[in-house]
């Protein structure tokens, strides 16, 4: 039995699922470091995921042109985040009742329109969707190109946002400013930096960046949505983002790790083993429990992460 789950555990082929499925996680995670880093705590996360996905398949239904439905699902990410923004910045709702509430709204929403658009509660009809793309010169690359040769655009993409995410963050005057707004909010109001923007700038962005990873799953993994198909990504991504330390490079490493342990239990399931199947699908959620309960205790979150805050006074 060791011998079949170690050939899994070290296989190039469950390396390749697992950077696929990093994809709304790390996308999600990065949202909520640049919200957070702003001093918005975002549990909303889960339910900005399943917003975008439902986006894109609806758009890509109704125009047939799957990257119209990738904008649909990103500009329905950044409404949601919007909407959270009113309540927590403006309102001066508790973050968390506020996050929860952005998860209930968009579970509630998204099984409505399908049985209102589609007549249905499990899944949507079949759209068009995102293939993969053949990257000249990798592709032919030994164990590179099997995993990076030949992906999603989204695999690509996620790349590139997590090295631009952190570049912005932490080496431009945009990032000091939002590093500046979650940490010290009066000293940043001060020197004239508007808070208030800053805010919900992070959190708008956050959630579009939360709509593209929706998008991913219901049209680059899937071609067609299903009733909570976020299925807990949008807490390991705030897992991540936490056990990264509010950095998108460390959220990308964190959101492997879970991405990992969710392409071994899949793989595991199809190995003859004498371990529940029940059992093995609860690998990546106990290790994001895990994962979590340590990094709260040991990481130091922005000073001022959570605090409501009025500029002016």
């Amino acid at each position: 039995m060791w011998a079949e789950i170690a050939a899994v555990v070290f296989n190039i082929n469950t390396v390749d699922a697992a950077i696929r499925l990093a994809v709304p996680i790390a996308l999600a995670a990065m949202g909520g470091t640049f919200s957070e880093r702003a001093g918005i705590i975002n549990i909303g996360l889960e339910g900005m995921l399943l917003s975008g996905a439902f986006a894109a398949v609806l758009g890509s239904y109704l125009t047939g042109n799957p990257w119209v439905g990738v904008t649909a699902g990103v500009f329905a990410g950044a409404l949601s985040a919007a909407v959270f923004g009113v309540f927590t910045i403006e309102l001066k709702a508790n973050h968390v009742v506020a996050g929860v509430g952005i998860n209930i709204l968009a579970l509630g929403i998204t099984t409505w329109l399908m049985q209102v658009i589609w007549g249905s509660r499990g899944t949507s009809p079949s759209v068009e969707g995102i293939g993969r793309v053949m990257i000249p010169g990798i592709s032919g690359l030994p164990v590179v190109g099997r995993l990076l040769g030949m992906q999603s655009p989204f695999v690509y993409m996620m790349f590139a946002l997590v090295a631009l995410g952190w570049f912005v963050l932490f080496k431009t005057p945009v990032g000091l400013r939002i590093r500046m707004t979650g940490e010290h909010p009066e000293a940043a109001d001060t020197v004239g930096i508007n808070v208030r923007l800053i805010k919900h700038a992070s959190v708008i962005f956050g959630g579009a960046l939360c709509g593209l990873g929706g998008a991913y799953l219901s049209l680059g993994h899937l071609s067609w949505f299903s009733m909570d198909m976020s299925a807990g990504r949008g807490y390991m991504a705030l897992a991540a983002n936490i056990f990264g330390r509010w950095n998108p490079v460390g959220g990308l490493g964190a959101s492997f790790l879970f991405s990992y342990s969710d392409a071994l239990q899949m793989r595991m399931q199809g190995l003859p083993i004498a371990l529940p199947h029940n059992l093995i699908q609860m690998i990546p959620y106990l290790l994001t429990i895990v994962v979590l309960a340590g990094a709260v205790i040991r990481a130091r979150p922005p000073a001022a992460l959570g605090n409501h805050y009025t500029p002016g006074k």
